[in-house]
């Protein structure tokens, strides 16, 4: 067979030679608990043709993002991405690129990652970024990991706020790792961060906006933690905000950590996504992944490289930066070309858009009875309090061809009555009329 290629003639020999019984006894390390019984839980095989109508009825059942009024958020969100982003990074040279070890054959992807360094230095306010990572989340276990490196402490503080998806990397992580968390318990509340940091403290890791669509400044407690000899790491989920809200840096951010989907990436049904990362220029060496440069030839033109890192520091295990040895490069492309089409001005005019659809959704939803705005400074995501649990809510108006938002209680226990509203420049008028009929009903 194709795949297949070894008998159990070949298998018995193999086994033999390495003074094995048999190909279980290669797996005695591995827990009982965690070794699988039998087959797993799916069809047999089938021919194509089969399987593509299999998969198509699956297919069907899903009610797809712009078929519908469409509310969610969480930390993927609905944006228009013009149409010359596919066909750009559809052109060969991009699509089918991998690494760019040798600069000599990748000076277009060398630019292009430099490009996009340079637009997230830029929208985060701070000095340097890297080639980007495969998302939001593992940035920001990245930056957690930079953090113990940078002040040789162990210890990292969480906010409430932080999302739940990107607290749990954090912790995976972390468990294989010396030092421990400090998680405090998501609510849409304020925190009093700067009493937590202790002399072991490496990091405060906050969200803004926030889980719950919160704005906040952060100045103040960025300042406490410089005092105390910490850093401060500020995730950003939404990075399309940046183009109306005050940037981490400009905030005393240390590390900022992003998803970068919101520009050049749909939603794609959770991935692939981009993961922004960019730091101030003191600790660039302890920044993971590659970073793009730009230099001259022997001949004084202007060329591109990987600098400050190689290959092999990334299997250098515990002694490495990082463990992630590559890049979203084509989710990185798509992200530098949107952005890039949009300008300065075109991003602000985006972000501008974002807003007033949030604000217009929630004036509309406060008077829905039952319904009571938690938020109280939010981008273009807000929170809202039901008169009952809101995920019967949401799988309700689902079934009415409506995606109300978010239950919090899909991400956090106790909150049941709390709903995530996300509202995006594809937000119509009819759409938010829609919710608010709909919300009305189902509370009646």
């Amino acid at each position: 067979m194709r795949y297949l290629p070894l008998t159990d003639q070949d298998r018995r020999a193999m086994l033999a030679t390495i003074g094995a019984p048999s190909v279980d006894a290669l797996f005695a390390d591995v827990p009982a608990a965690a070794r699988r019984d039998g087959l797993v839980d799916l069809p047999l095989a089938a021919g194509e043709l089969q399987v593509e109508r299999r998969i198509a009825a699956m297919a069907a059942k899903n009610l797809a993002a712009g078929s519908v009024p469409f509310f969610c958020g969480g930390g993927a969100y609905r944006h228009h991405v013009p149409a010359a982003v596919d066909h750009l990074i559809q052109r060969g040279e991009f699509l089918t690129s991998y690494t760019p070890y040798q600069p000599e054959l990748a000076q277009g992807t060398l630019q292009s990652l430099f490009e996009f360094q340079t637009q997230v230095a830029l929208l985060t306010g701070m000095e340097v970024a890297n080639a980007s990572l495969y998302d939001g989340a593992t940035a920001c276990a990245e930056a957690v990991a930079m953090a113990r490196r940078v002040t040789r402490r162990g210890h990292a503080i969480m906010s409430g706020g932080l999302h739940p998806h990107y607290r749990a990397v954090c912790e995976t992580y972390g468990g294989f790792a010396d030092g421990r968390l400090t998680a405090l318990p998501p609510r849409p509340v304020a925190e009093d961060l700067a009493a937590r940091i202790d002399a072991d403290t490496a990091c405060v890791i906050v969200q803004n906006p926030d889980f719950f669509g919160e704005l906040r400044d952060y100045s103040a407690l960025a300042e406490t933690c410089h005092a105390k000899g910490a850093l401060l790491v500020v995730i950003v989920t939404e990075i399309i905000s940046l183009g109306a809200v005050t940037p981490p840096g400009e905030m005393g951010a240390d590390i900022v950590a992003a998803e970068g989907q919101s520009l050049g990436n749909a939603l794609n049904f959770g991935g692939p996504y981009v993961g922004l990362f960019a730091t101030r220029d003191r600790y660039v060496r302890q920044m993971p992944g590659r970073l793009a440069g730009q230099t001259v030839d022997a001949d004084g033109r202007r060329g591109w490289v990987l600098t400050l890192s190689t290959r092999e520091q990334h299997i250098r295990r515990e002694k490495a930066t990082s463990n992630i040895c590559t890049n979203a490069g084509l989710c990185a492309l798509a992200f530098t070309i949107h952005l890039s089409l949009l300008g300065e001005a075109g991003l602000t005019g985006l972000a501008r858009l974002n807003h007033e659809a949030a604000v217009a959704t929630a004036e509309r939803l406060e008077t829905v009875p039952g319904v009571d705005l938690v938020t109280g400074h939010f981008f273009n995501e807000f929170t809202v309090r039901l008169l009952r649990p809101a995920a019967p809510v949401v799988e309700r108006l689902a079934g009415r061809g409506i995606l109300a938002g978010v239950p919090v209680s899909r991400f956090c226990s106790g909150l049941d009555d709390l709903l995530l509203v996300a509202a995006t420049e594809t937000t119509t008028d009819d759409d938010i009329e829609h919710l608010a009929q709909g919300l009305t009903e189902a509370l009646r």
